[in-house]
């Protein structure tokens, strides 16, 4: 895979690990020769330079590295500064650390919710029953205020806009972007809540100094949507897996949730599920004597960056003993992910719900966790059994 890479081959996903480690550890550039062509930068040196570069390597042509036809637009995801600084200047006060901070009571709340749905059964897909609903139902209820009777039909929208097949992709987004754009233009009649609704109704200004058009700020709160909802299902659903074959590990934590934080960064650093994004060359550079041409395509590999022997020592081990987690998960640079504040939060609430309330689940015999990947990774299914409890509300 280091000179014929691709990131939709099968193998790519069933051997993940062995593949992300493979590139942290000997291939600082990998190549591919899927669709136009592109390169994978996996070190952490290659992977930080290139996304703080942005005036080289662009995001205005898109995070995907071959962009199916009639994909839908994100921003400020998919754009550069000074936009996407002005977008990032009036969305940050609501993703903010004290901001988030006060959501901790619906999240847990939400939580124990959704484990009151199975814990008296003994077992759960963890996917379907928990991970796939609570970052959804946080962010649209804390953040966004859209009914909660929408949300499967988004839910599932940006899973299939996301891993499912490839000339299908972009009706899935349509889809949801059309959503998007109804519930924008109805909210515009109602009374103004201060929220970010408001906030991208009210717009910025493009460089030239017009106004956001009608399309961008669409484009806006689809990348939300899509940064609230398909990411940190599997940061959360690979922790609960990694924990149910780990014992000794989960009874540390059961035994003293003070050590969840330190826990919810290595989860965050060996299971990004943010694998890679694109990057287009503007300019001939070079970084690390690795030449770059203009007109390339690039992707940065968040997950081997955080899994390179120069950033943590022994990498590929899960090690919450570490002084410091450092990883690339959240990225670097202006396109540093702005929902990280909130992904914490959640992570570390899930686990000590779970960990309160059903300590000892381990995975169903005879099934295994189902992933996909592809420059995004989610796991689809992941089958528990424990002891059945009650419900918190009993």
């Amino acid at each position: 895979m280091f000179n014929d890479f691709d990131f939709e081959s099968p193998e790519f996903n069933e051997q993940f690990d062995d593949v992300i480690n493979a590139f942290a550890q000997s291939c600082p550039v990998a190549h591919s020769n899927a669709g136009h062509g592109y390169k994978v930068l996996n070190t952490y040196q290659l992977v930080k330079k290139a996304a703080q570069d942005w005036r080289t390597f662009s995001s205005a042509k898109g995070y995907m590295v071959n962009r199916p036809e009639g994909s839908s637009l994100i921003l400020p995801e998919e754009c550069d500064p000074p936009y996407h600084d002005s977008w990032r200047k009036v969305l940050n006060p609501f993703l903010s650390p004290t901001t988030v901070a006060g959501f901790e009571d619906a999240i847990t709340d939400i939580a124990d919710e959704l484990i009151d749905g199975f814990i008296e059964r003994g077992e759960c897909d963890f996917v379907a029953d928990f991970s796939a609903h609570l970052p959804g139902r946080v962010f649209f209820k804390c953040i966004m205020g859209v009914p909660e009777q929408d949300l499967p039909a988004l839910f599932e929208g940006i899973d299939s806009g996301t891993f499912g097949p490839v000339e299908e992709r972009a009706k899935h987004f349509k889809f949801v972007g059309d959503y998007l754009a109804d519930y924008l233009s109805a909210r515009r009649s109602e009374p103004p809540r201060d929220d970010v609704v408001d906030t991208i109704n009210a717009g910025v200004d493009t460089p030239d100094g017009t106004p956001a058009s009608e399309a961008d700020k669409v484009a806006v709160i689809l990348d939300l949507v899509f940064g609230g909802l398909a990411t940190t299902t599997h940061a959360m659903t690979a922790a609960m897996g990694y924990l149910a074959e780990n014992p000794d590990l989960r009874a540390r934590l059961v035994a003293d949730h003070g050590l969840i934080p330190k826990a919810v960064e290595e989860f965050v650093r060996l299971f990004s599920p943010v694998i890679a994004p694109a990057r287009y060359v503007t300019k001939d550079a070079t970084i690390a004597d690795v030449e770059f041409k203009e007109g390339e395509w690039v992707a940065l590999n968040f997950a081997a960056a955080s899994r390179d022997p120069e950033l943590v020592p022994n990498p590929s081990v899960l090690d919450i003993d570490r002084e410091e987690a450092a990883h690339a998960a959240f990225g670097y640079g202006p396109h540093r992910c702005i929902g990280s504040h909130l992904a914490r939060i959640e992570l570390r609430v899930t686990l000590e719900r779970i960990l309160q309330r059903m300590p000892n689940f381990i995975i169903k015999a005879g099934t295994t966790a189902v992933t996909e990947t592809s420059q995004l990774r989610s796991t689809t299914s992941l089958q528990l059994t424990f002891e059945p409890g009650v419900k918190a509300t009993s």
